[in-house]
């Protein structure tokens, strides 16, 4: 029968601000034909570290191989994801942006240090070993993983989130640059107006509520515990956006489990283990595509240079930027029984040129993936236009790939006093934006009652 034909249900898991490097570098690193970190990645990998005393300093990826509370919320602080800082991460503190040249992904270290709290200059060079993100590792061999798959642009957390849900950003760099509500179409409207249904799913404050075309009635947010019973009871959508836990809920005594740094991906695991277990223990498993994806790589160490894009849009950059240029690698890991295990998902399979066709998947194939799904029409806009889809890795004529009957996270529960702490730490860009959106909004009052905003201090 086939994928196109055989799946019904796609859910779509986005977290934080992670990049593919950190997070899946060392997937298979005695494997020429992955483009990670490989098996020396210290004698290859490298970054400056221009000093104020004019000395520099070469620091390499590496990897604290322990399970300690520090090593699993590397890099704390957290790094800078401004659009001005991620031009110096990916071109280096002396060399202009210049779309027409691929970036030389040398100035990580160099904005790490310039941020107004700096940290250890190594911090942002960190990865993580398949023992320390055993679930993601493990469900990324099980079924496939992108080594090609990048954030739709160099930008901060909102701009990237637009694109996974209009196929662009409107000309917008960072969160706060953003009016609200934001007014171009989605791909929710689009499924609502072809006759399939689909929910939005979250923890704590759904940043889709700054969606206008789908803040109106009927609604359809939900807390993530009706995701949990809607699997198990066979009903979920034909769409399901999972919104991760953004804030410190000092009541229930959680963290959040975005692994936004410095949180603990030890929690981001445990998140990305209750949505693989409800999917694949689901009367609708063998209809189900699940992808598993961060908005932006938020500072962290890629190797990879982001080849160049087609703009989404038409017309005069907003914001001086005319969005002809991918961000960082993101970790993407493609979950469904119509993908051979160990699929090493590309578009371009002796590597991309650094100005397509072809182009690599970026967060608009998901749009590109739905749009050819369930027969929705023309493109959002000219980068959706362009996405691959997903539908030539998902390769099986039948479902047969079932993969692990479940995965299980390594266990973590925070101490009170640890709750407490994070409870108190500064908000995060995120964070702050998040608490603007309520306050700017006009949300219904029942969906305000279902939200959990803690005081930002």
């Amino acid at each position: 029968m086939g994928a196109l034909e055989g799946i019904e249900h796609v859910v779509v898991l986005m977290l934080e601000n992670r990049s593919f490097d950190c997070m899946l570098g060392n997937l298979y690193p005695d494997n020429p034909n992955f483009e990670g970190l490989g098996p020396n990645p210290t004698a290859h990998y490298l970054n400056p570290y221009h000093q104020p005393d004019s000395k520099v300093t070469e620091y390499p990826v590496w990897n604290d191989d322990s399970m300690g509370p520090a090593s699993v919320c590397i890099p704390d602080p957290d790094p800078g994801e401004l659009f001005v800082d991620m031009n110096v991460q990916l071109f280096g503190l002396d060399n202009l942006p210049n779309s027409n040249n691929p970036p030389s992904m040398n100035g990580f270290i160099d904005n790490y240090m310039r941020q107004q709290i700096p940290g250890d200059p190594m911090a942002v060079m960190h990865y993580f070993t398949l023992r320390q993100v055993p679930v993601i590792s493990q469900l990324a061999k099980a079924f496939g993983v992108s080594d090609q798959w990048h954030a739709s642009a160099p930008c901060q957390t909102w701009p990237n989130r637009f694109f996974v849900h209009s196929g662009t950003c409107d000309g917008r760099v960072n969160n706060g640059d953003f009016s609200l509500p934001y007014g171009r179409e989605t791909i929710f409207r689009r499924l609502q107006d072809n006759g399939k249904n689909w929910r939005i799913y979250f923890h704590d404050i759904p940043q889709t509520l700054t969606l206008e075309d789908i803040i109106e009635p009927p609604f359809h947010f939900h807390p993530f515990d009706e995701f949990i019973d809607n699997a198990r009871d066979g009903v979920l959508p034909n769409y399901s956006f999972i919104e991760p836990r953004y804030f410190t809920d000092s009541v229930l005594g959680l963290l959040p489990n975005d692994e936004h740094p410095p949180h603990n991906v030890v929690y981001g695991e445990q998140l990305i283990a209750s949505v693989y277990n409800a999917v694949r223990s689901a009367p609708t498993w063998k209809k189900t595509l699940l992808v598993i994806t961060y908005d932006e790589h938020g500072g962290c160490y890629d190797h990879m240079p982001p080849p160049r894009a087609v703009p989404p849009d038409t017309g005069a950059p907003k914001d001086g930027f005319a969005f002809d240029r991918y961000g960082v690698r993101v970790p993407a890991v493609i979950v469904s029984p119509y993908i051979p295990p160990g699929s090493i998902v590309r578009s371009a399979e002796m590597g991309l040129p650094h100005e397509g066709p072809p182009y690599p998947f970026d967060h608009t194939s998901i749009i590109s993936t739905l749009r050819k799904l369930f027969d929705l029409g023309l493109p959002l806009t000219g980068r959706d236009a362009v996405a691959p889809d997903l539908f030539s890795p998902l390769s099986l004529e039948n479902p047969e790939n079932d993969g692990p009957e479940s995965v299980t996270p390594t266990p973590a529960q925070p101490s009170p006093k640890e709750v407490n702490k994070a409870a108190n730490l500064p908000p995060n860009h995120m964070q702050q934006h998040l608490c603007r959106m309520v306050k700017e909004l006009p949300i219904d009052a029942s969906i305000i009652a279902a939200l959990k905003v803690p005081p930002i201090r």
